[in-house]
């Protein structure tokens, strides 16, 4: 089993048809299928299942694929490694952010990253948490961005100062002299959360003494408040996600509640090789 016949099984796992597998790889049918068949000769396993419209894998062609492509990953990323030790600062930094806080903290960092080290370009990953953590222990990318908790075991992180909830919404004009809201402000408003914080919700709203009354829960942030903005509820996201959405006609005011906050950290995985690229991008939040 060698690397090129992994690149061929992982064509035909994505493509589930070798003939769309072979134009793929710019490759003839007969020999593509071909190779499959000496890999199944040769670890003795049945690898994928066919019939007239498609192929499915087998079990065992499932577990291949899911090591197929991280043993191409583990590939990519010690050439990815060589070169950065033997070139200096070069190549791809990839990132996955929860969408609350890369907006916040990546923008002027990138740019300011980049003219300090040309050489470098970002990939960006959205998504929520658990996203983000599969991305970076699969490898794919190199530092997350999320929200706490997460799994201090398996993670290194840098954790940013905690942040108030605020409350977001198109039809109320709190007053503007006030720093804060009192939490039974909400009481008998409908209210659109990010999911991940219902629990925290909750439990605020009981203990001032009433019901929250919650009428849609989501995982992006952004949708979050932009269904705020249609005068559906008010939005409660973290004080990051303000300006989220730019001219938008939302009024926001932190909630006065101690308990409800959220923390932003920074994570990137324990005993597990960092590329100069990811070394120096992680200074930036430690200034």
């Amino acid at each position: 089993m060698d690397i090129k016949q992994l690149k061929y099984f992982l064509a035909i796992a994505k493509e589930k048809n070798i003939t769309k597998a072979a134009e793929k790889l710019y490759m003839a049918q007969p020999p593509l299928s071909y190779q499959l068949k000496l890999l199944e000769e040769e670890l003795g396993v049945k690898l994928i299942e066919r019939n007239t419209h498609k192929i499915q894998l087998t079990d065992v062609g499932k577990r291949l694929q899911y090591r197929a492509q991280q043993m191409l990953k583990l590939m990519e990323t010690t050439e990815k490694e060589l070169k950065d030790i033997n070139e200096g600062l070069q190549g791809t930094l990839s990132i996955g952010t929860v969408p609350s806080s890369g907006a916040a903290l990546l923008p002027d960092r990138i740019q300011k990253f980049y003219k300090k080290y040309p050489g470098i370009d970002f990939q960006i990953w959205d998504g929520d948490t658990h996203r983000i953590l599969d991305l970076l222990k699969s490898g794919i990318i190199e530092i997350g961005i999320i929200r706490t908790p997460f799994n201090g075991e398996i993670f290194e992180s840098i954790c940013l100062p905690k942040e108030s909830m605020v409350a977001a919404s198109s039809s109320l004009n709190w007053n503007e002299k006030q720093n804060y809201m009192e939490m039974t402000e909400l009481a008998n408003k409908s209210l659109v959360i990010d999911r991940r914080f219902e629990n925290f919700i909750v439990k605020a709203c009981r203990k001032e003494g009433f019901e929250p009354k919650i009428i849609c829960r989501g995982d992006d942030v952004r949708s979050i408040l932009l269904w705020a903005s249609t005068g559906i509820g008010t939005a409660i996201v973290p004080e990051a996600a303000i300006g989220l959405i730019p001219n938008s006609n939302l009024n926001y005011k932190k909630i006065e509640l101690v308990s409800v906050e959220t923390q932003t950290a920074i994570i990137w995985m324990k005993n597990q090789y960092l590329s100069s690229a990811a070394r120096h991008f992680l200074k930036t939040f430690k200034v």
